[in-house]
């Protein structure tokens, strides 16, 4: 459905996409990785229009290049991100009358924040977040959608979400479930409280917690492990575990079933078999 020209969202997604905007996302291609950061530090790297769209595009730049395995996601210090742009929230309750209403706001999250969310998730290509500092709100969600999480020891987690009068956003809610339970989760959401890097680690909400200045390095070195694998072994057992996730154990050895015999298929495989009979 087309969006009319005066609205918000098309607003929204016009100043994301000015051709004058700062820069607010650096690249740096490693050979088969990609280092991504979130580059607007003055202001904790917040989730501005033109960090949105940009964001978008170099993902689905680097989704589709085949030579790219792996993508780390982090910010620019201070911060990984304060989350969603207070800015353009203002401007979304001002509007909130207007023909389109809940709708046009419905479509920003849905399309702009749930859009990289579903990116990151769908790709085959690894995603690998690395927290320097703070993470809130929808940058947090998109952290927590990434296959893997690590953490600096000054990395802290903010869940705003109810002193904002929100709910968890945009994947959030199926994060915390997974990883702390209902009751954890529900816990999580009302206490409201700053999470450190340490009982992040010790809730299962990062996987490794570093010194801050060794934090790219210890994202490149599980960047060099899935290096190590066949190509195809980490591209298909991300939608695997992905799928198993919410599949009962039937469905989920099902899965396997149809997965394994295509590994069989290739080359890695069959070298693989012949170097362990030797």
């Amino acid at each position: 459905m087309n969006v009319k020209s005066n609205s918000m969202y098309a607003a929204m997604v016009a100043s994301g996409d000015d051709p004058d905007a700062p820069e607010r996302i650096r690249v740096d291609h490693r050979g088969d990785r990609a280092v991504v950061t979130l580059d607007e530090s003055d202001r904790l790297n917040v989730l501005s229009a033109p960090l949105v769209r940009q964001l978008r595009r170099t993902l689905l730049a680097l989704d589709t290049d085949a030579d790219i395995r792996t993508v780390v996601l982090t910010g620019a210090d201070p911060g990984f991100s304060a989350g969603g742009d207070l800015r353009m929230m203002q401007v979304a309750v001002e509007q909130l009358r207007a023909p389109e209403g809940v709708a046009d706001v419905w479509r920003w999250i849905r399309r702009e924040f749930g859009g990289i969310a579903r990116l990151i998730a769908g790709s085959d290509t690894i995603f690998v977040a690395a927290l320097n500092g703070a993470a809130a709100g929808v940058g947090l969600a998109w952290a927590l959608t990434c296959d893997l999480v690590v953490a600096s020891e000054r990395a802290v987690i903010v869940p705003a979400f109810g002193r904002l009068g929100l709910i968890p956003e945009v994947g959030t809610s199926w994060a915390l479930t997974r990883r702390l339970g209902y009751q954890g989760a529900l816990a999580y959401y009302v206490r409201g409280d700053h999470i450190d890097a340490n009982t992040a680690l010790r809730l299962g909400l990062v996987q490794e917690v570093v010194e801050h200045d060794r934090l790219l390095a210890a994202a490149d070195e599980w960047c060099s492990r899935i290096a190590q694998l066949p190509p195809h072994t980490a591209a298909m057992t991300k939608p695997l575990l992905r799928a198993a996730a919410d599949a009962d154990w039937n469905d989920a050895l099902t899965f396997e079933e149809f997965a394994e015999p295509t590994c069989f298929t290739t080359a890695a495989f069959a070298d693989s078999v012949q170097a362990m009979l030797k």
